[in-house]
């Protein structure tokens, strides 16, 4: 069964999956030309000029799934090498121009970026172009056309642009490691550090008899990724890899929805403190509205916490569709929580380096949260948990949420927020389309994701929040 969108996917499963079976067998590659075979694309090249470059790229691949440059502490990471297949983007005249004599398109420029050849035909200077698009609104055959790279139109945050190799680049300070450039990029050259070794020593020295306990906390958004087996065989398979027990990271998000409720009707404005890449946005481009960011700690956090709290040996490793999360344990505030972390991607491929078959084990059990923890998931799942925690704790207190679904949406919420003419006193802000279930790191995406993570959702046999938490005290 098709276990990924795309074959840029696959390829970098490929990657993680022999890593972490060398890894698992303390034999990892020192060298690209270490690298088992069975990850190199064939005898030929399919899409460089040549093989000695694959295999360049390859080694690459290999660097970030093994940790990636130290240095460098983005998630998300450039292959410079492998970014040379887009054109370098902005405006360009097509073969549709007829060499017309009304030469709009010149009339309208004001930087005087276009000229003609002997046959009339526009050509643009890229070196005075402002990419204003002036010219090709005028243009009667619309014959120039503005070519954006895939990364750069998925990157909302504006946080790519092209270096002098002609190589993607990211600027660290408006970057919200929100991964939708590596989801986007047709030929892989954009991906995030994975941490899959340090977390397989983490599970090797519980098995070695090391005297602590390994947790999975695991993102609800899991409901609608493994879809080739069930999810109580995920459960189990999760305990053969070497984790102690299976938690939902849906208990904190119960946990947080009550206090985030009792903490709104507080103070009388909130904006969601879930999302950490809708987090770093906000401290990066609003920092006024900082003030009101939640001070509850992610869900993936909060539970964390109270496992540490109550056994302070033990070590935690969070599981989700986030790339994002990845950058969150790196803050000082989490980092004594949550161990690291990995995605589902990373997932898939620590299975498949143990040669499990999900489908043939027996269900584990998964049910320690509520329909309503469940639900944070995908988006506006948030904003009925505070409704549904106001609720239950009889705190009278008129909620107006504003559930932003991606990026944009959220930066139109903090906009008018900024300006005082925003009518609600509660943002959601989920960083992806969707929200959690549209993360860069899950297996599949779309919109039947949804339909599944509701059904895990009322599927739970705690069906309020307040019976959720009650296990925890």
């Amino acid at each position: 069964m098709k276990k990924f969108d795309t074959k840029v996917q696959h390829l970098k499963y490929k990657v993680l999956r022999e890593v972490a079976r060398e890894a698992w067998a303390d034999r990892l590659p020192q060298t690209a030309f270490d690298i088992p075979k069975t990850i190199v694309p064939g005898k030929t090249p399919t899409m460089r000029c040549c093989v000695y470059k694959e295999r360049a790229i390859l080694g690459e691949r290999v660097k970030i799934a093994m940790g990636g440059n130290p240095d460098n502490h983005n998630v998300i990471q450039v292959i410079d090498i492998a970014c040379d297949g887009c054109p370098m983007g902005g405006y360009e005249v097509t073969s549709a121009c007829r060499g017309c004599l009304a030469h709009r398109c010149e009339d309208v420029c004001k930087r005087g970026a276009i000229s003609f050849d002997i046959n009339h035909v526009a050509h643009i200077d890229k070196s005075k172009c402002v990419e204003c698009g002036m010219c090709a609104k005028v243009c009667p055959y619309s014959a120039i056309h503005n070519y954006v790279r895939p990364c750069e139109r998925a990157c909302k945050v504006k946080a790519i642009t092209m270096d002098e190799s002609k190589a993607a680049h990211i600027d660290d300070s408006k970057c919200i490691a929100c991964g939708a450039c590596v989801y986007q990029c047709p030929f892989g050259a954009i991906t995030d550090k994975s941490y899959i070794v340090p977390i397989i020593d983490i599970l090797k020295g519980s098995n070695g008899g090391k005297n602590y306990k390994v947790y999975a906390i695991v993102a609800p958004s899991i409901s609608s990724q493994f879809t080739y087996a069930k999810l109580g065989q995920v459960v189990t398979g999760l305990k053969e890899l070497g984790f102690h027990t299976v938690i939902e990271a849906a208990l904190g998000a119960d946990m947080v929805a009550q206090a985030e409720s009792r903490e709104l009707a507080e103070k009388g404005f909130l904006t969601s403190s879930c999302c950490p890449a809708f987090v770093n946005y906000i401290e990066k481009n609003f920092p006024n509205l900082v003030q009101h960011i939640s001070h509850n700690l992610s869900p993936m956090a909060t539970i964390s916490k109270y496992l540490k709290d109550h056994e302070p040996s033990c070590k935690v490793i969070f599981i989700g569709p986030c790339t994002a999360k990845k950058m969150e344990v790196q803050k000082e505030e989490v980092k004594k929580y949550v161990d690291a972390t990995m995605t589902f991607e990373e997932l898939q491929a620590l299975f498949d380096s143990r040669d499990f078959d999900l489908s043939t084990f027996e269900e584990g059990f998964l049910d320690n949260a509520s329909y309503f923890g469940r639900i944070f998931a995908r988006s506006g799942g948030l904003s009925d948990a505070v409704a549904q925690g106001l609720k239950e704790q009889n705190i009278d207190f008129e909620l107006k949420a504003c559930a932003c679904d991606g990026i944009e949406e959220c930066k139109l919420a903090l906009l008018k927020k900024s300006k005082n003419v925003l009518d609600a006193n509660f943002i959601e802000g989920m960083a992806c389309v969707g929200g959690c279930i549209g993360g860069a790191g899950c297996l599949t995406h779309g919109e039947k994701n949804k339909a599944e993570v509701d059904k895990y959702g009322r599927e739970a046999m705690e069906k309020t929040i307040s019976d959720a938490t009650s296990i925890l005290i």
